[in-house]
């Protein structure tokens, strides 16, 4: 069984909602993104803090990571989420005031997060630094979101229920879970608190929460994505319904478990360890079966790559996705653990999947999603898509390959040792050979990110202007 979504918006569907999210999801974008170039920079040169303290590095970088984690991907995920809902099950949004009170709420969660983390606020909580008087109205927006979405599911007029909103119930019902029990604090202020968990638990607890920030947020959420713009930009149905169900009760049964992997060698008992890297391991099946099934989805219809540059997006953002989850259950393998840990290695392996995976099928998706939304013919311009995809690829490529060569390096000097046992390498000569590399990571962002800038532009010509300016080729 499959489903073949519908070309164009209809005057029953709620769309103003997506086309807030949409266009918040281009601003965010480049918002966190530069951000990212900035602390790349800083990274090269410490001095470009200038002294001072909202502009350090350390507090910067949460900003960076929950800017584009959950401002550009949870402003994707929600537009993509709540069009794809309306369109598969044939139905309006259930509370569509509740649904524009999700924007607003997210919007504000988002502003109250760049105010907080330059001040130096923060649980010190990978991917959940936010305080707890924002984590309270990240809850109340969460779950306006569920009603939702699952009451839209629940009014639904047809009786089957398409694979793409499985995999955003999945993250939706998960991350709500994941997002209560790692932030019980105990507050002490208004803007301080502490983990309600004692030592090594709490670093099991936050590294359940922060995997699967990874793999259902930025993975299953994005899985829905590409269940829904593969087939509609391919013009086909999705290459095997059955395997995106064994897909599906797959990834969501193993991901949960794989969180301990990032604490090797720590205080977490050593079966717990193993234990995570064994499902790991496990991870590569389905996250290969997910990604084969979305590029056999163009089985017949290759050719379209070479006229449609938004399908190079989404078929490369799944080789990114092919790529990086078996990187990953590579990485926790002890033995490879043991060089990789607290390298560079671990930025490239993110990055591939957060721009590579996550970004490119966003943007992909998007490119399918905006003419829709503002019912025109296509994109303004073709070229500059093409231009986009193109710098995308290369900045993603300059940027891995650069923390690739950063990490295997470092992890080699770190342990490299002399005849009488002291250390070959001091810190600072790792330092000092991995600074080329830190302008390699420069020049990659820099890159990216001014494809974000021709994207913003072609959007915005896109609404303005009633018919595109180009098409391409057949």
């Amino acid at each position: 069984m499959s489903h073949t979504p519908a070309a164009s918006v209809t005057p029953d569907y709620d769309i103003q909602v997506v086309r807030q999210f949409a266009i918040m999801t281009v601003v965010w974008g480049i918002v966190g993104m530069l951000v990212g170039v900035i602390i790349a920079a800083q990274l090269a040169w410490p001095a470009l803090n200038f002294d001072i303290p909202w502009l350090t590095y350390s507090r910067l970088r949460p900003l960076h990571t929950n800017a584009v984690i959950f401002a550009f991907g949870g402003s994707g995920l929600f537009a993509a989420s709540y069009y794809i809902v309306q369109r598969t099950c044939q139905t309006a949004l259930f509370a569509p005031k509740l649904a524009s009170f999700t924007f607003w709420g997210w919007q504000l969660v988002i502003l109250l997060a760049a105010i907080t983390l330059p001040l130096g606020y923060t649980s010190a909580k990978e991917y959940a630094e936010l305080e707890w008087p924002i984590d309270l109205l990240i809850t109340v927006v969460w779950v306006s979101y569920a009603i939702v979405f699952f009451g839209t599911i629940m009014k639904r007029q047809t009786s089957h229920i398409y694979v793409a909103n499985w995999f955003f119930g999945a993250y939706i019902l998960t991350i709500a879970v994941l997002h209560v029990v790692n932030s019980a604090e105990l507050p002490v202020s208004m803007w301080k608190s502490y983990s309600a968990y004692p030592g090594a638990m709490d670093a099991m607890i936050q590294w359940w929460y922060g995997h699967n920030a990874v793999g259902f947020f930025l993975t299953a959420g994005f899985l829905g994505m590409m269940y829904y713009f593969v087939p509609i930009q391919a013009g086909r149905p999705v290459y095997s319904y059955r395997l995106s169900i064994v897909h599906f009760w797959a990834l969501i049964a193993v991901y949960m478990w794989a969180g301990p992997h990032h604490l090797h060698y720590s205080a977490l008992p050593d079966w717990t360890q193993s234990l995570g890297m064994v499902f790991s391991l496990i991870l590569l099946a389905p996250s290969w079966g997910g990604m084969i099934n979305g590029m056999l989805t163009l089985s017949g219809a290759w050719h379209k790559l070479r006229s449609d540059p938004i399908i190079r997006f989404l078929i490369v953002s799944l080789s990114f996705y092919g790529m990086s989850t078996f990187e990953g259950p590579m990485m926790s393998i002890k033995t490879v653990n043991a060089l990789s840990h607290n390298t560079d290695w671990t930025i490239g392996h993110v990055h591939s999947g957060a721009l590579g995976w996550v970004a490119m099928v966003t943007i992909g998706s998007l490119y399918v999603l905006i003419p829709r939304l503002w019912n025109r013919k296509a994109m303004y311009s073709t070229k500059l898509i093409y231009t986009h995809f193109w710098l995308s690829t290369i900045g993603v490529v300059f940027y891995i390959a650069s923390m690739w060569i950063a990490g295997v390096m470092q992890g080699l000097m770190w342990r490299a040792v002399n005849a009488d046992g002291s250390l070959t390498y001091t810190f600072v000569e790792a330092l000092s050979a991995t600074h080329p590399y830190y302008i390699g990571r420069l020049a990659g962002g820099v890159i990216f990110f001014s494809g974000m800038l021709v994207m913003a532009y072609n959007v915005a010509m896109t609404i303005r202007c009633p018919e595109p300016r180009d098409l391409p080729e057949e």
